[in-house]
């Protein structure tokens, strides 16, 4: 390998151990990895303000509708139930979608590796994201119960 360095050298020849190369691929890969992880965690924040948005926006226009509900008879509590039944209705079946395109997009490697994926993570990850977005339909939902309804009422 020394001599064939020495007599090659201006051609620009090197030699290295198979396991010297694979560990400099390996370097590059695991940086690429953290990368998209990165992104893919910066993805998931971002996802969740905007769902978070879409849920107090959601409340906020249904004002009228839940005042009419309480002046027919609806209880506060009651209502509550109903607005926090939906929206996790919607948020399980956001997660759903979003776990079936992750799991299908990692499946060659989960095949090949699956001592390797980070299940625990990825589920307290989804009950974060889940959670998140209760809390944001409570923080929505709370101010307009205790709005006053005949002003509700007549906006409508």
């Amino acid at each position: 390998a020394q001599y064939l360095e020495k007599e090659l050298a201006p051609y620009g020849f090197d030699t290295r151990s198979t396991s010297k190369r694979l560990t400099e691929y390996l370097a590059v890969e695991n940086t690429y990895m953290s990368t998209f992880q990165t992104l893919g965690g910066l993805g998931l924040v971002l996802g969740t303000l905007g769902l978070t948005a879409v849920l107090l926006r959601n409340v906020f226009e249904r004002r009228s509708e839940l005042a009419l509900m309480r002046a027919l008879g609806f209880t506060r509590s009651a209502i509550a139930r109903m607005v926090l039944a939906e929206n996790g209705l919607l948020l399980l079946w956001g997660l759903f979608a979003g776990g079936v395109s992750a799991m299908m997009a990692v499946l060659p490697h989960a095949v090949s590796s699956p001592g390797q994926i980070p299940w625990l993570s990825l589920g307290a990850t989804l009950v974060a994201v889940l959670s998140v977005g209760m809390l944001a339909g409570v923080v929505a939902l709370v101010p307009t119960l205790r709005a006053p309804t005949l002003g509700a009422l007549r906006a409508e």
